[in-house]
């Protein structure tokens, strides 16, 4: 953020606090009943204006702060800003109360802790959401535009951050709307952080009969011909298994978009069928040999 524009955020709150502070200086210097009639009651009134004035000018300063320390791939989310200028202001509010109550600012304070944890308790999962929005917003596992996958909820398209929930649109173009909550206590898969292009990978069991050579060059030159995948970073294959069933293969390669991760596997797929059936039988296979048990006569 520029200077420029910092300091235009800061002028107007600023200024408030110049004036209202001024204000209730000029209070205390001079006895201005004879004048307002009530003292007592406009004192009161520049003082509440203070505290509304520096809880804006708080305000404005820890959202400038947090836009000057944020990256510029990953800012700090509005949410965090909101929720920091509510809790001030609610300050504010609560020590004008107090004030017009004949508390001091102390006892304001603890009032209103009493009131939050009240309050706090009795939508408790309207506060678990909201406090967990804030822990994504914080960390920033993901946001807007990125291609997630939440273990056991959803996997899609980040549409909307909120203060209580999360929207994700699927590859199927369902609309989803998720309790921030339930996503803060799964594991999240960003298929779109740190960069888009990630690696996917396809397995297949070949037959014995198939040199690992002979499959691992075919299997290539088949998947050479790909549209949808990236060929740099080349696609590689690598042996995983070599068992009694055949000889297990994974075939690696990279995407730059996870929106197309199905149809790049069914490319695959398809390139890796009709390469494969040009070498023959290469499917698994099982021999039974029936063998007539001796009899008696025999032995």
């Amino acid at each position: 953020m520029s200077f420029r524009r910092s300091a235009r955020r800061l002028l107007w709150p600023a200024l408030t606090v110049i004036f209202s502070l001024g204000m209730a200086f000029g209070l205390l210097q001079y006895d201005l009943s004879h004048i307002v009639g009530d003292g007592e009651a406009v004192t009161m009134a520049v003082t509440t204006a203070v505290y509304f004035s520096l809880a804006w000018l708080a305000s404005r300063l820890l959202a400038t702060a947090l836009d000057q320390a944020a990256t510029r791939r990953r800012p700090y989310p509005r949410l965090l800003k909101d929720m920091i200028a509510a809790v001030l202001f609610l300050l504010a509010f609560a020590a004008s109360v107090a004030l017009f109550m004949g508390q001091g600012a102390v006892g304001a304070l603890a009032g209103s802790g009493l009131v939050l944890a009240m309050l706090g308790f009795a939508i408790r999962n309207v506060v678990a959401d909201t406090l967990s929005g804030i822990a994504l917003g914080v960390e920033g596992p993901f946001r807007i535009g990125d291609w997630i996958d939440i273990d056991g909820l959803a996997r899609g398209k980040v549409i909307e951050i909120g203060w209580r929930t999360t929207r994700v649109l699927t590859r199927d173009s369902t609309y989803l709307i998720l309790p921030n909550s339930q996503i803060a206590r799964q594991r999240i898969t960003n298929y779109s952080a740190p960069r888009a292009q990630y690696r996917a990978q396809v397995t297949i069991v070949l037959d014995h009969s198939i040199p690992i050579d002979v499959a691992r060059k075919t299997m290539l030159a088949a998947i050479a011909e790909a549209k949808l995948i990236q060929q740099d970073p080349p696609p590689d294959i690598r042996v995983t298994s070599y068992e009694e069933g055949g000889i297990g293969y994974a075939l690696r390669y990279w995407l730059t978009r996870f929106d197309r991760d199905v149809d790049c596997r069914d490319e695959v797929y398809s390139l890796l069928d009709e390469a494969l059936r040009k070498l023959g039988p290469v499917a698994p296979r099982s021999r039974v040999e029936l063998v007539r048990a001796a009899t008696l006569d025999d032995a």
